[in-house]
């Protein structure tokens, strides 16, 4: 596989969360959890280091993912990715894009594809 692409337009495939829980690795998890703990100010355990990718319709999410306000919205309006939305971009995804250019990218990438 080579990109799992969440809806707002990251490829999980490439997050440290999706890794170690595909391939139930506790040294990555710990090593994610304190890299995280400091990037985001937030005290992440190992434990919390679990995450299934955005569009997988069950297993777990990664905290800030589970409450992802743009994987809402698209759930809500049964859509699989923010570019498929007649309002796309909108501010959430349009500020979103503007600090991660790369899932914007992956976005386009889809839909010209």
């Amino acid at each position: 596989m080579d990109k799992l692409i969440a809806v707002c337009g990251l490829d999980c495939i490439l997050c440290n969360a999706y890794i170690a829980t595909i391939s139930n690795d506790d040294g990555l998890r710990e090593k994610t959890a304190a890299e995280w703990t400091v990037a985001y100010k937030f005290p992440f355990t190992k434990e919390m280091i679990n995450c299934t990718g955005c569009i997988a319709k069950e297993g777990p999410k990664i905290g800030h993912c589970s409450k992802c306000e743009m994987r809402t919205c698209a759930m809500g309006k049964r859509i699989d990715y923010c570019i498929l939305c007649e309002d796309y971009p909108c501010k959430t995804v349009g500020d979103f894009h503007a600090k991660v250019p790369a899932a914007r990218e992956n976005l386009e990438k889809m839909e010209s594809a």
